[in-house]
């Protein structure tokens, strides 16, 4: 909660700060700093990239939690459950993130580089956050604004040319490498001010190179040995070691962006359902009831007209959770089914994880044990122990759930059986590893999505649902933003030339067909 007020009192902070333009014309101190201390910007930044209800909604829920089977929905508005195309959702998080996310982070580092601060810790995790910021659009959309995406908001250059995703990685990865050396043990001056990590100069190291691994192995299609060579400079680098080094956000219930983006969807919409593809993975999995519980309301009414409400008890029965097939409308359903009523059908478990105090997770240890079993299988790498890895992998992203809520703690006994009745198979390990690495990222969908992508793992069956744009298969990006065409012109066609078309099924430069 201190955690909390602090924020809403740095953003508060904030808005007085900036709240009058032609005051501050008139009142100007030749004394005084013309920019606002970094400890203000810092955590506003990080609340941006953490996203807000709308790309949440759009973005992250609408189109990839459904496009990867992780959520379904018989809305026709769901347009990722069936491939249909919403031009407003799929640019959602470039209309969100450019203006927000990256104007501030673009920003901070303008500002540390004018006043000649280009050594410090806090540079560094400046650096380091712009990565990920990048990492997920250029995942997203391919080839972006990314030299000249600084310029557009601080040279007022509205027209950004758009870097192709091999020179984006390239340049992401150099900038980890140099952001990690720059950080040492101690405690940065940002403090507290730094909402992920507290300052901690050694945790942002191990993210720096828990991201560099992350970004490494994206490259396993398209250049297997660069993403070796990454992959082993990141893990002698020093990863992420406990469920103590993840980075995450800690949100609070209120106002603004201190909410967690995917909790006020959820407060939002109550359509949502798992998808059977999920329930049926987690069947005899400890998280089935921590990730997934049946809704509080039947749909049912009593002889008294009032709604017919489910105990906890119920609502978190194990037997009874039901998946939802994806691709399916209300008639579709009831065709199939001879069902009308998706109460019936489990959500994301409402009382344990879709809260606006959620927590809001950037990168896991759980992931990166599972990258580390990944890339001992690929290549022996680190001490190439795939299944200690997995195991660990395995722990960690059923204990980490319990930064939800005390309630979502699974024993270690219940950890211990689930391994011992599913052990890495050696003849299976890519599959195994890749499909839990889908499980544990669930709600962070920006990465379920690249990952599938990257893997094939889990196999998903497509949907054929009628009007669909992708011929009955999983989209493979999102689409850019509309106005492009006509206000960035000449660089959207230099984009589309080289990419391809400005379409869902066209593939980006990492994820080359196999």
């Amino acid at each position: 909660m201190k955690r909390a007020l602090y924020i809403l009192t740095l953003i508060a902070s904030f808005s007085i700060i900036s709240c009058d333009k032609d005051f501050d014309e008139i009142n100007v101190d030749p004394t005084t700093a013309s920019q606002i201390d970094l400890r203000y910007k810092f955590p506003t930044a990080i609340l941006y990239v953490a996203g807000q209800r709308y790309e949440s909604w759009r973005a992250n829920l609408i189109y990839q939690s459904t496009m990867i089977q992780h959520l379904s929905n018989t809305q026709g508005y769901w347009n990722g459950d069936k491939y249909t195309y919403s031009a407003g959702y799929a640019e959602a998080f470039w209309t969100a993130q450019y203006p927000q996310g990256v104007k501030s982070i673009e920003d901070m580092k303008n500002q540390l580089e004018t006043a000649g601060d280009t050594t410090s810790a806090e540079y560094a995790m400046v650096r380091i956050l712009r990565v990920f910021q990048y990492q997920r659009l250029t995942d997203l959309y391919g080839d972006v604004p990314y030299s000249e995406a600084g310029a557009a908001f601080i040279d007022d250059d509205l027209r950004p040319s758009y870097d192709l995703q091999e020179d984006i990685y390239a340049d992401m990865l150099n900038e980890l490498n140099e952001s990690a050396q720059l950080l040492g043990s101690g405690t940065s001056a940002l403090g507290t001010a730094d909402i992920l990590f507290a300052g901690d100069q050694s945790k942002w190291k191990k993210w720096a190179y828990s991201l560099m691994l992350r970004l490494g192995l994206r490259m396993t299609k398209v250049d297997p040995a660069a993403a070796q060579d990454w992959a082993e400079i990141a893990i002698a680098g020093g990863v992420m070691e406990s469920n103590e080094d993840i980075a995450y956000v800690v949100h609070e219930e209120g106002n603004g962006i201190v909410q967690n983006g995917n909790g006020e969807v959820f407060t939002a919409d109550g359509t949502p359902r798992m998808s059977e593809t999920f329930i049926n993975f987690l069947q005899g999995d400890p998280r089935l009831t921590i990730l997934a519980a049946l809704p509080e309301d039947t749909g049912e009414v009593d002889s008294d007209g009032n709604a017919i409400l489910r105990s906890d008890e119920e609502r978190l029965d194990p037997a009874a959770q039901r998946g939802l097939p994806n691709g399916l409308d209300a008639t579709l359903l009831r065709e199939s089914t001879g069902e009308t009523n998706t109460q019936d059908y489990s959500e994301p478990n409402r009382l344990y994880i879709t809260s606006e105090a959620a927590p809001m997770f950037f990168q896991t240890y759980a992931e990166v044990e599972f990258m580390l079993a990944e890339s001992a299988v690929r290549w022996g790498s680190g001490d190439g122990d795939a299944a200690g890895h997995y195991a660990a992998g395995v722990e960690a992203a059923m204990k980490f759930l319990e930064l939800y809520t005390p309630s979502a703690v699974i024993s270690d006994d219940a950890i211990d059986q689930y391994l011992q009745e599913n052990p890495l198979d050696a003849n299976n390990a890519l599959d195994q590893i890749n499909t839990q690495y889908w499980a544990a990222t669930f709600l962070n969908e920006y990465e379920s999505y690249a990952n599938w992508r990257r893997t094939g793992f889990p196999t998903l069956i497509p949907v054929n649902y009628q009007g669909n744009v992708t011929n009955g298969t999983i989209p493979r990006r999102l689409t850019y933003l509309t106005s492009e065409p006509l206000t960035n012109g000449e660089n959207y066609r230099a984009a589309v030339d080289s990419q391809g078309p400005d379409l869902l099924t066209t593939r980006m430069w990492w994820d080359v067909a196999q």
